[in-house]
């Protein structure tokens, strides 16, 4: 009998979550007049948790955005992606090209820092360690968020459009971090080379890494002709290790 009771108490004891549980829903951020949604995910875990602003591609908020933000959720991250299409989505580079022209830059960074600060209201983050990480045009504007948002704590720009002027460079707070391809037609190593001079004649820290054999887009699997899985696994790993730096 007693056996029984030992086993009826192991029995209904409370299973803790699994490590790199996660949650997912979709929120809604007040971004000047308009309200816009968000896909966030989250560890299950409790406590305060470092966080990441995702930011798309010029395919807008996709399949393989939101998994971008639930893997960095299981490495225990909250990761906020807005949608800056709001609620467009392209699946052909014509479409893609139309959206992302239609779409006002002043409002997509309007965006991101309704990100920004949704996140740092959350009673379940760090309010100190929250970066930011996009890819194509998600990339650039990763940038420009760091170039408006003093608190920002990291910034990562995989093939996003860079910039050198001086007045933008001082204001980033932010350390950089970049993945780029030696193949990149629209990023070139040279644009690559003019912003590391430029945040080196500023005193910031950049750490930038070129593909040798990629292009535009290496990291996408869904971009068959361009995806290089060696260099997006290792590219992977150098902005986990840079957030592990940073934020945690």
């Amino acid at each position: 009998m007693r056996s029984w009771l030992v086993f009826l108490c192991l029995f209904v004891l409370p299973i803790p979550a699994a490590a790199g549980a996660i949650k997912t829903e979709t929120v809604h951020l007040k971004s000047g007049p308009e309200t816009i949604a968000g896909y966030l995910a989250f560890p299950a875990a409790p406590g305060r948790h470092p966080a990441l602003v995702v930011i798309q591609e010029w395919w807008g908020l996709n399949d393989w955005v939101k998994e971008q933000a639930r893997e960095f959720a299981r490495q225990g991250y909250v990761a906020l992606a807005p949608d800056l299409y709001h609620g467009q989505v392209a699946t052909d580079p014509e479409r893609a090209r139309e959206l992302m022209q239609a779409m006002p830059q002043d409002r997509a960074v309007r965006d991101l820092e309704a990100a920004f600060d949704y996140l740092a209201a959350r009673s379940d983050i760090n309010s100190k360690k929250i970066g930011s990480i996009g890819w194509c045009m998600g990339g650039g504007l990763s940038l420009q968020l760091a170039i408006r948002e003093p608190r920002l704590a990291a910034c990562v720009v995989n093939y996003g459009r860079l910039v050198t002027d001086s007045r933008s460079i001082q204001k980033i707070r932010a350390p950089v971090m970049g993945n780029f391809g030696a193949e990149d037609r629209g990023i070139p190593p040279a644009a690559v080379e003019a912003f590391e001079k430029a945040m080196k004649a500023a005193d910031k820290p950049f750490d930038a890494k070129i593909y040798e054999g990629a292009g535009h887009a290496f990291e996408n699997p869904g971009n068959k002709a361009r995806y290089r899985p060696e260099a997006a696994r290792n590219a992977k790993a150098r902005t986990l290790a840079f957030f592990d730096r940073t934020l945690k």
